[in-house]
């Protein structure tokens, strides 16, 4: 079977920076659901439109097709009687963007005792990717996937 349009792709894939070192790899496929749900980037599925099982694609990523570019807008510099006594750099909170709909993921980047720095760009935005993979399976996606926009686990529906 080939990957098109409302076909479910699993695979293996590697994530390198654009000076070739390993940022991710897979320990076990992943899948998504191909034809334009967002599952993956869209650079991706474009390169692995047509392919089959076994098939191996590299596509480079620039930060656009990718986490985005680098937003300084999205760090800020808080007062640290904002957050738990508990906190620790690496946490994550999320927050409410003012006259928005979505919400922002920020992650504790350094604490003093007086401020928390915290940083709602993803850890890889501003970064050029290569994204390397093999396509381990491929199967035509269930009536309730694609209705759903995303791939169901093994045992049936799950969010």
């Amino acid at each position: 079977m080939q990957i098109g349009n409302d076909t479910v792709v699993s695979l293996n894939y590697e994530l390198f920076s654009a000076d070739g070192e390993l940022i991710e790899k897979t320990e076990a496929p992943i899948e998504y659901l191909h034809g334009g749900y967002h599952g993956i980037f869209d650079r991706v599925e474009q390169a692995l439109q047509g392919k089959g099982v076994g098939a191996t694609c590299e596509v480079h990523l620039e930060p656009g097709d990718a986490f985005g570019d680098y937003d300084a807008k999205l760090m800020h510099v808080e007062p640290r009687a904002k957050f738990p006594a508990e906190v620790e750099v690496g946490m994550r909170f999320q927050s409410a963007v003012e006259g928005e709909q979505h919400s922002v993921i920020y992650t504790v980047t350094d604490i003093t005792a007086e401020q928390v720095v915290v940083d709602g760009n993803h850890p890889l935005a501003g970064i050029a990717l290569r994204f390397q993979c093999t396509v381990e399976a491929v199967r035509e996606a269930t009536p309730e996937e694609v209705e759903h926009g995303h791939v169901h686990g093994a045992h049936g529906h799950h969010h």
